[in-house]
């Protein structure tokens, strides 16, 4: 088809009132400006997904920097998770719009500036602005990186572009504890947000390059579904709001938590409704009554719960039983994703000889084993222990994400890459959210189950308790403490030996179950149909 060709075609279809994806009109997809512009989004998306991660191992000096206390300062990493999860179903519409070109370089531009306001943040208000600032444009790369992979991309290189999307979105949130801690370590907590400059600048000039300028379609910015977009903003915020911040709250027991979650669910539901009514919705839910991908979604949604749910675990678990640094936790946590870089390269040509369902349905048995691996700890069971199972789950990601990207957009057509793009990672990320209020709640209600059932089986004033508080003490006193002091210092050591262990038992459960959740995607994936071949992607855009 020639420039000019596909320009009337566009014209046609956009008459027609469906929304035209930016497809470059003087190259051809899969050209070398088109893999440039798949690369910036890429990278794009790598920074937005790092950032929400970076700032967990530096909480304290930034709190202590700014006169926060700890749950004051979990405001800065819900901030941006919760303007992230605005942002992302604004994405389709917007850039739609105003071209995807245009919409991606004032994002970027807009998530640098915010970045840099983030690193000269004078106090704990400024800082949650500035976060929410950073969230808002950052949640806009990230479905536009997927979406670049659907429209510029060739059929037959698909595959590959999943597999780099893979590396962005499980490789990211594995390493962002491990770069924070060492920046802050090295340097300072303020380098966490510097360091967002330069690739920055870099993916400007990549988008620059590789995508084509296009007019601002403003019969589609006018048609605004200001409803949806309301009822979107006040159902999704304050849903992230309770899940990050349930925990820490007691849930249901805060009035705060009550009231929001009751505004969640109100909005949401007519959010749904509004979209289901409309001609041209902010996000077409329709997508949801198709079989395959429904059911991609939910594997999404369970990839999001097991994969932020660990990233949650395993530092709390690290920190609370063996009192290990932020870089120490760091040096554990990167074993989920410096391995996956290994195996990503070999999943599209596996896909080419297995069925993308059986790989999917693999990836998501072995991220189980290595859940259940850690259902198996003991007291002496720390980070170098922690490494085999880190490894086994490092290598079942890249067959999860690349396949179920694959399978959820295999029978879409063109029009509907943005609101799939929007809806699957919208649902990844919930599922993040999900999973660490739930693995949060489940950690701290079972260690409270296992002390009380410690102390009922453990009294006092048993002969086992005795011998073990004599025999603290009298080393005690041989370190130098008087009678007094030892017998003191050793009734708080029996205290602190039993709350380890009820942590330890309770974090064996959380894990065991988590994996036990995660045979559930093992069957989603393999109920969705089996692939029929590459979708003529080019014919149905003719």
């Amino acid at each position: 088809m020639s420039a000019t060709g596909s320009i009337t075609a566009s014209a046609d279809i956009e008459a027609q009132g469906i929304s035209v994806p930016n497809k470059p009109t003087d190259y051809e997809r899969g050209s070398r400006r088109s893999w440039i512009a798949v690369f910036g989004g890429l990278i794009g998306a790598f920074m937005a997904i790092l950032d929400i991660q970076i700032t967990n191992a530096s909480m304290k000096e930034i709190q202590g920097s700014l006169g926060a206390t700890l749950e004051e300062g979990s405001w800065i990493s819900t901030a941006y998770l919760v303007a992230e999860m605005i942002a992302i179903p604004l994405s389709g519409w917007l850039s739609t719009g105003l071209s995807v070109r245009r919409y991606l370089l004032w994002t970027t531009a807009a998530f640098i500036f915010a970045s840099v306001l983030c690193s000269m943040a004078w106090n704990l208000e400024a800082m949650i602005a500035f976060r929410a600032l950073q969230g808002f444009f950052g949640g806009a790369l990230i479905p536009l990186a997927f979406r670049l992979i659907l429209e510029f991309l060739p059929d037959n290189k698909r595959a590959v572009g999943m597999a780099l999307f893979g590396v962005t979105a499980t490789f990211a949130p594995s390493i962002g504890p491990t770069l924070g801690g060492w920046l802050t370590e090295q340097f300072s907590w303020h380098y966490l947000f510097y360091i967002n400059v330069p690739p920055g600048l870099l993916v400007m000039a990549m988008l620059a390059y590789g995508l084509e300028k296009q007019s601002v379609v403003w019969d589609k910015l006018k048609n605004v579904d200001l409803a949806g977009i309301v009822t979107m903003a006040l159902g999704m915020g304050c849903l992230e709001v309770v899940l990050e911040e349930g925990n820490r709250k007691d849930w249901f027991g805060s009035e705060l938590i009550r009231n929001l979650a009751i505004i969640a669910v109100v909005n949401l539901v007519l959010f749904v409704w509004i979209q289901l009514r409309r001609k041209e919705p902010l996000v077409n839910l329709r997508l949801l009554g198709k079989r395959d991908f429904v059911l991609s979604t939910v594997a999404y949604f369970l990839l999001g719960m097991a994969l932020f749910g660990a990233i949650y675990l395993i530092p709390l678990y690290l920190s609370q039983v063996h009192d290990y640094t932020p870089l120490e936790i760091g040096g554990v946590i990167m074993w989920m994703g410096f391995p996956q870089l290994l195996v990503l390269p070999l999943v599209p040509k596996l896909m080419e000889r297995f069925d993308s369902r059986y790989l999917a349905a693999f990836g998501f048995l072995m991220f189980a084993i290595s859940y259940y691996m850690n259902s198996q700890m003991t007291a002496d069971y720390a980070g170098p222990q922690m490494i085999a199972s880190q490894v086994v789950r490092a290598l079942g990601q890249p067959f999860i994400l690349v396949p179920i990207g694959m399978l959820a957009t295999m029978h879409l057509k063109p029009h509907e890459n943005a609101s799939a793009s929007t809806v699957l990672n919208v649902m990844r990320n919930l599922g993040g959210a999900f999973g660490i209020a739930l693995v949060a709640t489940l950690s701290d209600t079972l260690a409270r189950g296992h002390l009380a059932h410690i102390k009922e089986s453990l009294p006092a004033v048993s002969t086992q308790a005795q011998d073990y508080l004599a025999q603290s003490a009298s080393m005690l006193q041989a370190g130098g403490s008087d009678p007094y002091t030892a017998a003191a210092q050793a009734k708080a050591l029996l205290g602190k030996t039993m709350s380890q262990q009820a942590y330890i038992q309770a974090y064996n459960d959380v894990f065991y179950i988590m994996g036990a959740l995660l045979l559930i995607a093992v069957f989603a994936v393999l109920l969705i149909r089996k692939p029929t071949g590459p979708v003529a992607h080019d014919a149905m855009v003719e």
